[in-house]
């Protein structure tokens, strides 16, 4: 003992325990080669409990995956992890050590049967510990690193040996025991890991020459359990607020340069839970508690029986808010995204190709979340300049290059579309979707007719391996031809388009009979070449497929229309107005059809008046019978007046017979004037304008009108 208390060995010593802090486990055997020879004896106590440490954590590196897929370490197959444990059994036997050594032993111990797969064993090591009840105050840095790994091992045990409970009120408090253990572990190793990096970067002789550089520390297995066991247990459990509050206050920990990877897929994790889990009515301020009774619960969850100093977070005057759950996650994301495009790995060296998998799916769940979450806001500008900084590292990847000319597309983009559209058509040769997409744009946006063509004839050329596509190309090349055929400016030109494109279209149908779209424009190209009745029939049968389709039935009754069919027109009209009552093009088309008929109306009125004298008795009553349907047709007054001028000019003379004809039945009316009047008052107003031409047209009807006695006419008094 008196060679360790000497100042070289106290130096030692410190070395020892700064390696022990900062996992350098290799270089710990190698100061434990250079203790005086009466320390380097088997019976020393104090380096085998070294050893045992860094034989074990040399064996828990080695197998990660395991660690990660809950796969017990088996002894027989681990010569380290054999010599962990004799060296740890032999410490604990002879109990020649001081207590606190003894105390790291059974820690050590613990963790080795934990990996083990003995979970009641870990678990009795830590009670007999007696850990949780001991000060971190003044002890060197290692011990939080102990202390931290031994409360999310106890929780982990806790959590895996609760199915041999069978009461329901025992689970619940191991369950609650568990969750106490991850925050405790958590807020432990948010202190640790800021002092650890005050530590690196301190210049203190004594760790200036041989401290590792802070990038080189990584955060092990546990460490990162115990950063992310809290909230995890809550949303395993269900109680998601708890963990979005846990989430939170673990994001506003100063970040290390250990924690800068780990915390980017803790702000994607949040985020996700953001647009997942929680409703923009549930959500709450992040500086605020989600539930009264949660207020103090932060302060009432830090270990402070253990460790009275906390965490250092971000904070400062005048902080950002968000204000509801999709602002918190796009500020989230873009702050993923930055530490992705940072952070990613551009290199195409052989050795980099995990690393570089590793950067690029990270950066995909990134930009995914993205997409959904701007997509919800309509910033599609931003995503797309968003998705042009990942192209840096994106090299080869279909996934981001297509997600890229999405967006592009739905901001208006579309030259930059068709571009990069087109390197999508390079990494995927055999997939037809791609050009199809690249022609919708040419076709629609651009009018890029000749490239249109391009990209169409590249899926028809694909042929039974283009699949469903194949009838899309032809659809596309029979679209294309049409549009050609407009703009020519020769017949003989328009001709020959015009019959490219009856042909495509109908080889288009051939493949695909059932596709009411190929059959819409086929029976729309074959009305252009005016093969009205093949044009028509091919509608009705598109309309078997999709009966309520509503360009289907307005192309049938412009159809009708074009054949002079007009009451079949109108019918048509009619039945698509009832689906679709708001459509103003269906109305105008309707009106076109009527104005047709306007001309034949005088004629139609001089032959139903002798029958329209015997059904004056009943215009009352059909009024009445009608005031329901006519409020619903009170804003059409004005266009229709206006539509049906042309006509009245010519009904004019017809108007004083037709007064006489009516006056028996307008002294019956006289009561329901005042209803009509309110009935028509909002259309009137719009009619104001056309007061002086009215009573111009009726002036020379009112001439002859005079003769009429005042008994048959009411006057009315205009409000």
């Amino acid at each position: 003992m008196t060679s360790r208390l000497s100042q070289s060995h106290l130096k030692l010593e410190a070395e020892i325990e700064r390696c022990r802090a900062e996992c350098q486990w290799e270089r710990i055997q190698l100061l434990v080669g250079q203790l005086s020879p009466k320390v380097q004896e088997s019976t020393d106590d104090f380096t085998n409990l070294l050893l045992a440490e860094s034989l074990l954590e040399q064996c828990l590196k080695e197998n990660v995956a395991k660690l990660k897929a809950s796969i017990p370490l088996l002894e027989s197959m681990e010569p380290k992890l054999h010599k962990a444990r004799n060296y740890l059994t032999g410490i604990l036997n002879r109990g020649k050590l001081p207590h606190q050594y003894m105390t790291e032993a059974l820690l050590i111990l613990g963790k080795l049967h934990y990996v083990e797969g003995s979970y009641r064993d870990a678990i009795s090591m830590y009670a007999r510990s007696g850990f949780d009840k001991m000060s971190l105050e003044d002890e060197p840095l290692y011990k939080m690193r102990l202390f931290t790994e031994a409360f999310v091992i106890k929780g982990l045990s806790l959590e895996r040996s609760a199915a041999t409970i069978a009461s329901h009120a025992r689970l619940s408090e191991r369950e609650e025991e568990a969750v106490a253990c991850f925050e405790k572990a958590s807020w432990i190793a948010q202190v640790y890991l800021q002092e650890l990096e005050k530590s690196a970067n301190s210049t203190h002789p004594r760790s200036s020459k041989s401290s590792a550089p802070c990038q080189d520390f990584e955060l092990g297995y546990f460490l990162e359990a115990a950063l992310q066991g809290a909230y995890a247990a809550h949303f395993k459990r269900g109680n998601i607020l708890k963990g979005i509050k846990e989430l939170r206050n673990v994001l506003r920990v100063v970040e290390t340069k250990a924690t800068q990877t780990f915390k980017m897929a803790m702000t994607r994790q949040l985020a996700e839970v953001l647009l997942h889990s929680l409703s923009e009515n549930c959500y709450w301020c992040p500086l605020n508690s989600p539930l009264p009774e949660q207020r103090n619960r932060r302060e009432s969850s830090f270990p402070y029986n253990i460790l009275s100093q906390k965490p250092q977070i971000h904070s400062g005057d005048h902080l950002y808010c968000p204000k509801d759950n999709i602002e918190e996650a796009l500020l989230l994301l873009l702050i993923s995204e930055s530490m992705a495009n940072r952070d990613g790995v551009i290199s195409q060296a052989p050795d980099q190709k995990e690393d570089r998998a590793v950067s690029l799916q990270n950066a995909s769940a990134v930009y995914d979340l993205l997409t959904i979450t701007m997509a919800r806001r309509g910033q599609y500008a931003m995503l797309s300049e968003c998705l042009e900084r990942a192209m840096k590292f994106a090299f080869g990847e279909f996934h981001l290059w297509y997600q890229l000319a999405l967006s592009m597309i739905s901001c208006g983009k579309f030259a930059y579309a068709v571009s990069v559209l087109k390197e999508c058509s390079k990494l995927r040769p055999t997939d037809p979707t791609v050009p199809l997409l690249a022609a919708k744009v040419c076709i629609g946006p651009l009018h890029w007719l000749e490239e249109g063509e391009n990209l169409g004839k590249q899926v028809t050329e694909m042929g039974e391996e283009a699949g469903d596509s194949l009838a899309k190309g032809y659809l596309a090349l029979g679209l294309v031809y049409s549009l050609q055929a407009t703009d020519a400016t020769k017949k003989s030109t328009q001709d020959d388009w015009s019959k490219k494109a009856v042909q495509a279209l109908q080889r288009a149908h051939e493949i695909d009979p059932e596709d009411p779209q190929i059959i819409l424009y086929l029976a729309l190209q074959l009305g252009l070449v005016r093969q009205i009745s093949d044009g028509i029939e091919h509608l009705q049968e598109a309309l078997k497929l999709r009966k309520d389709d509503l360009h289907c039935l307005h192309l049938l009754a412009l159809l009708f229309s074009a054949q002079k069919q007009y009451k079949h027109a109108i019918d048509v009209i009619n039945m698509a107005i009832a689906d679709y009552p708001d459509n103003f093009r269906l109305a105008a088309s309707s009106l076109s059809v009527l104005s047709v008929l306007a001309p034949l109306i005088p004629s139609v009125l001089q032959w139903l008046s002798p029958s329209l004298i015997g059904l004056t008795p009943l215009i009352p009553s059909v009024l009445q019978w009608l005031s329901p349907s006519l409020i619903g047709l009170t804003p059409l007054i004005p266009s229709v007046l206006q539509w049906l001028s042309p006509s009245l000019i010519g009904l004019t003379p017809l108007i004083p017979s037709v007064l006489q004809w009516l006056s028996p039945s307008l002294i019956c009316l006289t009561p329901l004037i005042p209803s009509v009047l309110q009935w028509l008052s909002p259309s009137l107003t719009g009619l104001t304008p056309l007061i002086p031409s009215v009573l111009q047209w009726l002036r020379p009807s009112l001439i002859g009108g005079k003769a009429m006695s005042s008994r048959s006419l009411t006057p009315i008094t205009w409000a």
